[in-house]
């Protein structure tokens, strides 16, 4: 909601034309009308096979399906943004970037006549975006294809940009912050790696090593995505791998 929440609200009372990227546009909408897509059923099943106690899923599942209530309708056409082109705002013209793993085709502009970048949320000054996975795609990788883009981003825009991110106040030094957040993740991958070192366990036992405090039900089913992606990416890199018990709880353990 906070990526498009507004859109239709903002589109209509100015009369103007809504620009983003496809993918962007077809998941907003995705979220919004698919009932699958936000049924609870597998939404209940995705957390119960990852060892989530149910008071727990309970807790989660009664927030409700939040990204209606804190979004308006969206307009019924966009322009489409796409990547490696270019687009004039005033008197500059930015080049298009996409990036994934916060989001799936989240746009950030970049204007290198005057080392200006809109970063989005991809990259932030004091915090790391929330990289999840979620029930409608159990077995993505999106923590690789954040650090991919992230490498993506330090070999293409030079580090003298001026950042002007979604959150926080605008900084300098570009690469300095990419290294940072790829080295959050890299610290993280080995909290987990040494929490299941001596026995298989769940994604829902990963939270405490993850994050040492209380969560509320809306920290919880962030934080419990986050948590798979840095499993997944493990598993995808060969360096977890899962096993089902009978009670159909995955459990993952060091492969080797």
């Amino acid at each position: 909601p906070d990526h498009v929440g507004l859109a239709g609200w903002l589109c209509a009372r100015h009369d103007i034309e809504l620009w983003m990227s496809q993918v962007e546009f077809l998941q907003a909408q995705n979220l919004r009308y698919n009932p699958a897509a936000i049924g609870r059923g597998h939404h209940r099943d995705f957390y119960v096979q990852h060892g989530l106690d149910q008071t727990a899923i309970d807790s989660v599942l009664t927030r409700g399906h939040s990204y209606i209530r804190m979004s308006t309708e969206m307009p019924a056409q966009f322009n489409r943004l796409i990547p490696g082109r270019t687009i004039r705002i005033g008197s500059r013209i930015f080049e298009i970037m996409t990036g994934e793993g916060h989001s799936n085709e989240q746009v950030m502009l970049l204007c290198r006549d005057e080392a200006l970048f809109f970063a989005a949320d991809q990259v932030l000054a004091k915090i790391s975006p929330n990289i999840g996975v979620w029930p409608w795609e159990p077995k993505a990788d999106p923590l690789g294809a954040y650090l991919v883009s992230l490498a993506k981003l330090r070999a293409e825009i030079d580090d003298n940009v001026f950042v002007l991110a979604a959150h926080n106040l605008p900084f300098y030094g570009l690469h300095t912050r990419i290294q940072q957040l790829m080295d959050h993740h890299e610290a993280r991958c080995g909290d987990i790696i040494r929490s299941c070192a001596a026995r298989p366990i769940t994604v829902a036992e990963v939270l405490p090593a993850m994050f040492n405090r209380p969560l509320d039900a809306h920290q919880t089913g962030f934080a419990f995505g986050e948590a798979l992606a840095h499993v997944n990416y493990l598993a995808a890199t060969g360096e977890l791998r899962f096993g089902r018990d009978q009670d159909g709880v995955m459990r993952m353990a060091v492969a080797g």
